[in-house]
C-alpha cells in the first residue's frame, strides 16, 4: 500500500471515531441513549493504528472503552448508534449498550465492563489459533489500570510460558479512573516489568496514527517470527472524564497545562496535517470529512427513529 493511501485510510479512521464520539457528546443530554458511555476522544491513534495493522483473521477483544475499536474495525455506525439508543437494529438489539460492543463477523469478538476480565478470554482465542495452526493473532485492548489486576499478570505469564500468539495492547493514559500511577503502582515501568517475561515488548508515546500502525505491525510480525506474545504500551491523553461526556473535574487528575500539551499533538490534527504534507489537497480532505460527517449524522437519525425490540425478545439469546 502506498504511503498516501495508508495515511488516507488512517485519517478516515481517526476522523470517523472523533466525529462519532463528538456526536455522542452533543446528543447524550437528550437522554435517548440509555447507557453509560466511556469516550476515547484523544486516543484515536491507538484504535486506528492497531486495527489498520491487523488482518481479517485476527480476533479483537476490548474493554468498556471500545467505541474507537469498533468503529475502526467495522467502518460502520448504524448498528453502533442503534445499540447506544437501545434499538432493535443495534448489534445486540439494544441489550448491551456501549460497554459490551461486538462485531463477530468482522473479528471484534466482544468487550467487557469488568476491568481486565477480557484478557484471559483473548488468551483462549490465542490458544485456539495455536491448536489449529492458524496464523491469526488475538489482540486485547485494556487500560493501564488493568495491570493492577492479578489476572493480567497471570495472563502474561501463561501467554509467555505457552508461547501464545496474543498481542496485549495497553492504552496508557496514566489514570485508573482518577488515580495516577505513583499512587497505585509499586514499580516504575509497566513495560520494564513485562520485559522480564518471554514476551516481545514495545512502547510508544506518539499520537501519530502512522507511528502506532508501524509499531503494531512490527509487534504482530514479532509474534509470528519469534512464536512469543507481544506487549504494546501506548501513551495517550483522555480528554473527557472516565465516564460520561464531561471533562475530568479539577487538576487532581491532569492539569490544564498537561491537557494543552497533549492537544497540540492531537491525533486527528496530526494526521490531517500529514495528509496535507503528502500532497493531498484541502478540497480532498474536506470531501473525506463531509462524507464521514454525513455518515455519522445519518446513523444518529436512523437510530433515533428505529423501533425498540419487541418485549418477547428480552429472553432471546439468553442461556441457562
Amino acid at each position: 500500500m502506498k504511503r498516501t493511501e495508508l495515511n488516507t485510510e488512517l485519517y478516515e479512521k481517526v476522523f470517523f471515531i472523533r466525529e462519532a464520539e463528538e456526536k455522542i457528546r452533543a446528543y447524550y443530554p437528550e437522554n435517548g441513549m440509555k447507557t453509560p458511555v466511556h469516550l476515547s476522544i484523544g486516543a484515536e491513534a491507538i484504535a486506528a493504528g492497531v486495527c489498520q495493522a491487523l488482518s481479517a483473521r485476527d480476533r479483537i477483544f476490548g474493554t468498556y472503552r471500545s467505541h474507537g475499536i469498533y468503529l475502526a474495525r467495522t467502518g460502520e455506525c448504524d448498528r453502533f448508534f442503534a445499540e447506544l439508543y437501545g434499538k432493535a437494529s443495534g448489534m445486540a438489539q439494544g441489550k448491551t449498550g456501549s460497554m459490551h460492543l461486538s462485531a463477530v463477523d468482522e473479528g471484534f469478538m466482544g468487550s467487557s465492563a469488568i476491568v481486565s476480565a477480557i484478557i484471559p478470554v483473548a488468551l483462549g482465542a490465542a490458544f485456539a489459533n495455536r491448536h489449529k495452526a492458524s496464523d491469526g493473532v488475538a489482540v486485547v485492548f485494556f487500560g493501564d489500570g488493568a495491570v493492577e489486576e492479578g489476572v493480567f499478570w497471570e495472563s502474561v505469564n501463561a501467554a509467555s510460558l505457552m508461547r501464545l500468539p496474543v498481542l496485549f495492547v495497553c492504552e496508557d493514559n496514566g489514570l485508573a479512573i482518577h488515580a495516577r500511577p505513583e499512587a497505585r503502582q509499586g514499580f516504575d515501568s509497566i513495560s520494564g516489568v513485562v520485559s522480564q517475561f518471554r514476551c516481545n515488548v514495545f512502547s510508544e508515546k506518539s499520537t501519530d496514527p502512522e507511528t502506532v500502525y508501524s509499531l503494531a505491525a512490527e509487534a504482530v510480525a514479532a509474534i509470528k517470527n519469534t512464536r512469543k506474545p507481544a506487549f504494546l504500551q501506548l501513551k495517550y491523553c483522555r480528554y473527557i472524564g472516565h465516564v460520561g461526556i464531561d471533562e475530568d473535574p479539577g487538576e487532581d487528575q491532569k492539569s490544564r497545562a498537561e491537557y494543552a500539551d497533549w492537544q497540540k499533538r492531537d491525533p486527528v490534527k496530526v494526521q490531517r496535517e500529514k495528509l496535507a504534507a503528502l500532497g493531498v489537497s484541502e478540497e480532498s480532505i474536506c470531501a473525506i470529512e463531509n462524507v464521514l460527517r454525513e455518515k455519522v449524522e445519518t446513523g444518529i437519525i436512523a437510530a433515533k427513529n428505529a423501533p425498540f425490540a419487541e418485549k418477547r425478545t428480552v429472553i432471546d439469546d439468553v442461556y441457562a
